[in-house]
């Protein structure tokens, strides 16, 4: 099956996209520090079942465009990044498909829009409803005298973008092993606490994952040396501007058919409040289908898990 390459205009952007097949259209949005190529398994899988599967490079990374203010990285921003790709296209409507941060995008564009987005897969992170009394996002994200959750050290530019870009082929085989279901570690979600004068890489295990080979990696390094780490850092930088901005859709419940899938060894499945959102997730999005845990799996769903990651969505794409 050959994945081909474009380049479309998209809500005043140039977007690369890659693709393959024809048919109802499935569009995925990746996540962080990955490409359209965390999503090379299920391309393949989709277009073989008769559907015309499209991945962009999202807004920031690889071949797309990076704008450089932070503010043009708002979830608005990269909702409306999905409904001019399907503008662009020529696609009156699509499933979107989620993982890490194009999770949140995901649910978000079938809150936006059921009207384009007619129903919704999530990887790694379930949908978190918009709440009245919701308090400023980054006043809440856990911190001490020792340690300080992840996003909080991402805030500042520049400071994680020269951690990371100082040597881009340590920084893409630890992250991808240290999160993963391969990783010797007790407590993922331990992961995401970070001391409090150190960095993202400090104290996570280095190796290379079973499920991702040399040429792999190599593609992911080729493409974080020629775009940087800044426009995927931007995402985690408007948390509270997206807070703001989401602010009309208090309570609002997505009204698609929808799937949710993690793995039991993701640090998002152990953080705190999971246990309470994710068995209780029907009451957000009523349509929810089916939620599947995948034992031993880690935050790399679709490639750690492909053949199951492929199944679980043709399955449900053939129920809708």
């Amino acid at each position: 099956m050959t994945i081909s390459h474009r380049f479309v205009e998209a809500n005043g952007i140039r977007m690369h996209l890659a693709e393959a097949g024809a048919g109802p259209v499935v569009l995925m949005c990746h996540g962080w520090p990955e490409s359209w190529y965390s999503w090379r398994h299920q391309l393949e899988a989709l277009a073989a079942a008769g559907y015309h599967a499209i991945a962009p490079d999202m807004r920031g990374y690889g071949q797309t465009d990076k704008p450089d203010a932070v503010d043009q990285y708002t979830m608005l921003h990269l909702a409306g990044d999905m409904v001019g790709v399907l503008d662009a296209i020529g696609a009156e409507q699509a499933v979107i498909v989620g993982h890490d941060w194009g999770a949140p995008l995901a649910w978000r564009s079938a809150l936006f829009r059921p009207d384009r987005f007619k129903a919704v897969v999530g990887l790694s992170v379930p949908f978190q409803p918009i709440v009245a009394n919701q308090p400023r996002p980054t006043t809440v994200m856990l911190t001490n005298e020792k340690q300080r959750f992840y996003q909080l050290y991402f805030q500042t530019p520049g400071v994680a973008e020269a951690e990371l870009e100082k040597d881009v082929q340590t920084s893409i085989k630890t992250t991808l092993f240290a999160l993963s279901g391969d990783a010797p570690v007790e407590d993922p979600a331990s992961l995401a606490m970070l001391s409090i004068d150190g960095g993202w890489l400090d104290g996570k295990p280095q190796s290379q994952p079973a499920w991702l080979s040399d040429k792999h990696v190599q593609f992911y390094v080729a493409e974080f040396k020629r775009s940087g780490f800044k426009g995927g850092l931007n995402w985690y930088r408007v948390v509270d501007r997206n807070w703001e901005l989401l602010r009309p859709w208090v309570g609002a419940k997505i009204q698609v058919p929808a799937l949710y899938v993690v793995g039991d060894r993701d640090g998002v499945y152990k953080f705190p409040g999971m246990d309470q959102l994710i068995p209780n997730l029907k009451q957000f999005v009523p349509k929810l289908r089916e939620t599947i845990v995948l034992k031993g799996c880690g935050h790399w769903t679709q490639q750690e898990r492909a053949k199951e990651v492929n199944d679980a969505i043709l399955q449900f794409l053939r129920g809708l």
